[in-house]
């Protein structure tokens, strides 16, 4: 059971009265892109706030282990030094922070010990111009895409052993999927696992493995082809509910062979 970098068995979680999350169950191999698929408000990113520990999220049943340890009821520093990290769908604004300074808070020890060119690769990793944004502010002067970009270098930067890439196309411009999928293969070319969360299937070309949530369970496991047809077949254009209520019985948990 080590060979997964991550698992997630029989996970729910339940906040004010409410069941957000329903007998989860996931694994992730080393360096494996895994998309999640489902449409908005189904229950994603509360996943995404489990996994990583946030505060009030902290599963009502179920386990989860990363890297062979049990981290149910651990911290979410204890989380990071572990080597798991968030990416945010709505990225944060910090005033008075430059771009280089802020590249460099997270980034891997021999990251910050090697020459300064890394920071060059960071941007590049995300198509943003070096000479251009290092000494920018992180602030209200970068638009939401940019800041979502620098977000994305600062994990790439990290080099964390798993990527919890929320929404990462969110306030990027269609043109700009090709960056962001170029910039998960390199992650996981350098072994980071990446859990990539999204409501828009194309992007999921870029996963080796895919899970579909609806409603707050995975309803449909397997490779991404079928996965993304599935997905437009019962839940797109706002038809998830609907299939949800008459498939749930039957597809609580599909598994594609590959």
């Amino acid at each position: 059971m080590n060979e997964y970098l991550l698992r997630i068995e029989n996970l729910s979680l339940k906040r004010d009265g409410r069941e957000l999350l329903s007998q989860i169950d996931l694994k992730i191999l080393p360096g494996e892109v895994h998309g999640l698929l489902g449409p908005n408000g189904c229950g994603k990113s509360s996943l995404a706030y489990v996994l990583m520990g946030c505060a009030d999220y902290t599963p009502s049943e179920g386990r989860l282990w990363f890297a062979g340890q049990d981290i149910t009821h651990q911290s979410i520093s204890a989380r990071a030094r572990l080597g798991l990290t968030l990416a945010w769908q709505e990225p944060a604004r910090f005033e008075g922070l430059t771009v280089d300074a802020y590249l460099a808070l997270g980034a891997a020890t021999e990251t910050k010990h090697a020459d300064q060119s890394w920071l060059a690769e960071a941007l590049e990793a995300v198509a943003l111009e070096p000479r251009s944004y290092l000494h920018r502010y992180v602030d209200r002067a970068l638009s939401g895409g940019e800041r979502k970009r620098i977000e994305l270098a600062a994990v790439f930067a990290m080099r964390p052993q798993l990527a919890i890439l929320d929404e990462p196309d969110s306030g990027v411009d269609v043109l700009s999927l090709g960056d962001i999928a170029a910039l998960i293969r390199h992650m996981a070319s350098q072994g980071t696992a990446v859990l990539l969360i999204t409501h828009r299937d194309e992007i999921l070309t870029v996963a080796d493995r895919a899970s579909l949530m609806a409603e707050g369970r995975i309803v449909f496991q397997g490779n991404p082809s079928p996965v993304r047809q599935y997905y437009s077949q019962h839940y797109r254009l706002g038809s998830g509910k609907r299939a949800a209520e008459e498939k749930r019985e039957q597809h609580s948990a599909v598994e594609v062979s590959a």
